[in-house]
């Protein structure tokens, strides 16, 4: 494959740093957006401790999703723009729009600029919150046709800015986009290897569970994915010439009750997961807490239940074959063991 030149927005962040490293290893060269470049030599520091090699081609330049600033020089020379920037705070916030405006704002802000710069296309970080929230329990299969709807039970505000960014963002193709083309990836629960000191995506899950953080845990069903795997979606989907204009969901088989995900920590590792929880809660005791704990609010309508998800499509258009969700889950904990004592 030709290098390319790619722009990966929020080269700090999870998905972003695995991203950078596949690039990297392929022969492309790599401009990262930080906020700061205070910031480079830690992010730098944290890649090259996971492996990363052809470091030289590896550039850094400062944007905030929150200014106009810098990104006209972002994009400059880009060929693709892979956008993966996002508050990441599921659960409840005290300002919805903390989290929704960023997300929005800056999704638009990278989209004018890249199209501005003649940039061939953006692929958008997206998630499953823009897919299945509010939905009825009925066995439904979800696949790219589905979006959340926001006035449905358990939506928070994580899934309304996933959403709501998503949906401006095919908007802006649409109406002012011109040549630009855009492709959305819709990872389920993001696990796997993490790196440096920050946690990120559904990691913490992992990590509360061995630290004892969670002593007991409720009866959630949670799809999982493989970080690793979510950047090689990413990077496939830089040329392939059918992912223009589509969305691709990133899962790979059933839910796992967070009981299950327990369970493989511990057959994976032992005594270090002497602290992860073995018993279930009753739903009806997650109810009753529920009232007086608005964190646990969302968890409600979901007890019980396991989402049903395609990942047809991202095989057949990209040729995706992802890890099993086991394998995402115990490097995940694997790499949090040493930190929780």
């Amino acid at each position: 494959m030709t290098p390319l030149r790619v722009l990966v927005t929020g080269a700090s962040g999870f998905i972003a740093g695995h991203c950078i490293l596949q690039l990297l290893e392929q022969g492309h060269f790599v401009r990262a957006t930080i906020r700061s470049l205070a910031k480079e030599a830690v992010v730098r520091g944290v890649l090259q401790n996971a492996g990363m090699i052809h470091s030289d081609r590896l550039n850094f330049v400062v944007a905030d999703l929150l200014s106009d600033d810098g990104w006209a020089e972002a994009v400059a020379g880009m060929d693709i723009v892979l956008h993966v920037a996002s508050p990441v705070l599921p659960g409840r916030v005290a300002n919805e729009d903390d989290v929704i405006v960023p997300a929005r704002e800056g999704t638009l802000r990278v989209l004018r600029a890249a199209r501005d710069a003649r940039v061939k296309r953006v692929v958008l970080t997206s998630a499953f919150h823009a897919v299945s929230w509010g939905h009825p329990h009925d066995g439904h299969l979800f696949t790219e046709a589905d979006w959340t709807l926001l006035d449905g039970p358990g939506v928070d505000a994580y899934g309304k800015s996933k959403t709501l960014a998503e949906r401006a963002a095919w908007d802006f193709i649409a109406g002012e986009g011109g040549g630009l083309e855009l492709t959305t990836m819709l990872p389920v629960a993001v696990m796997g290897p993490v790196m440096g000191k920050d946690v990120s995506g559904a990691n913490h899950i992992v990590q509360r569970m061995l630290d004892g953080a969670m002593p007991v845990v409720p009866n959630l069903f949670i799809p999982v994915v493989d970080v690793r795997d979510v950047a090689s979606a990413h990077i496939m989907a830089m040329t392939n010439p059918g992912a223009a204009g589509e969305r691709f969901l990133l899962s790979n088989g059933p839910a796992l009750s967070l009981k299950e995900i327990g369970e493989i920590i511990r057959a994976a590792l032992g005594d270090a997961a002497r602290r992860v929880p073995r018993r279930e809660l009753p739903n009806f005791l997650v109810r009753i807490a529920a009232r007086f704990n608005a964190e646990m609010r969302p968890f409600v309508p979901d007890l019980g239940y396991a989402k049903k998800t395609s990942n047809d499509k991202a095989r057949r258009v990209l040729g995706w074959s992802p890890r099993e969700p086991r394998e995402a889950i115990v490097a995940a904990a694997m790499s949090l063991a040493g930190r929780t004592g």
